[in-house]
């Protein structure tokens, strides 16, 4: 089991509710892609998932546990066994990417290997390794000031992608990167997925990246899940029913007009040698 939540609910400090009822279950290497305008709780179910917020009400089971009947100790170690993309990475502006990306380990490696590591990389070729992946490879010992909002979260990718956790949560992945390098990260997050059988949940804004990539869309509108269905069974007006709060025409990756994907369609990976 990746995930199990049963009437969930989560209500803000200031009273505000943010998710309202939620029951929703993956198995073990489903691929999920959640949608919805902006407000609709998508952050805040992954934040939920990643169990970085604890639920007002209801229930919820990650990798089999219930994040809060665990101790310290179990809660620090099944958080090293889930792997979050953040639409804008935590990275340290005077970090290098190769140490940026090797903090994935950080979590499983001992205390000794992980403060080596800062002074001489522990794995400079499995960091780059993940990081070509990503069209990156060239940028291994820059700083990661010096790179654009999303070389970022590509780095970030990487960083999760070198972790190997057995769920993954990307939140906005790819809101700053071109529809072309999109293409190219959630690829690598389902080859990953799919190559690993571990459970991959993306909250996207772009409705065309969630069609074309995800078997099972998961529509979410003020704090409610609206819809869970697979691509071919969502339809026009469902999905301009759900975003109908926000603007007339539904969000693409590009702005263009929203197209159903072609069967068999693929981007080709390149992957640049490691120096």
């Amino acid at each position: 089991m990746g995930f199990r939540l049963q009437r969930l609910g989560l209500v803000h400090a200031n009273g505000l509710r943010a998710l309202a009822g939620v029951t929703l279950a993956a198995r073990r290497g489903e691929r999920i892609a959640v949608i919805g305008p902006s407000g609709a709780g998508k952050t805040t179910l992954l934040r939920l998932l990643g169990t970085a917020v604890r639920p007002s009400e209801g229930r919820v089971e990650v990798l089999e546990s219930n994040p809060w009947q665990l101790s310290g100790g179990a809660l620090r170690r099944l958080r090293t066994r889930i792997g979050t993309v953040h639409q804008a990475p935590p990275l340290p502006a005077r970090q290098r990417v190769i140490t940026a990306v090797l903090a994935g380990r950080l979590g499983t490696w001992p205390w000794w290997k992980s403060l080596l590591s800062l002074a001489y990389p522990a794995d400079i070729a499995g960091a780059c390794a993940q990081l070509a992946r990503l069209d990156l490879a060239d940028r291994l010992f820059d700083r990661c000031d010096r790179l654009s909002g999303g070389q970022l979260q590509r780095v970030g990718i990487a960083r999760v992608l070198y972790q190997q956790p057995e769920l993954i949560l990307a939140d906005e992945p790819v809101s700053a990167m071109d529809p072309a390098l999109a293409d190219l990260a959630i690829q690598q997050l389902i080859a990953e997925a799919t190559g690993r059988g571990v459970t991959l949940i993306a909250s996207l804004h772009a409705v065309d990246l969630a069609l074309r990539w995800f078997p099972r869309i998961v529509g979410l509108r003020a704090g409610e899940v609206a819809f869970d269905l697979p691509p071919v069974r969502i339809t026009d007006a469902l999905l301009r029913d759900l975003y109908a709060s926000e603007s007339a025409t539904l969000p693409t990756q590009g702005g263009e007009p929203l197209r159903l994907p072609q069967p068999g369609a693929e981007v080709a990976v390149r992957r640049p040698a490691c120096q």
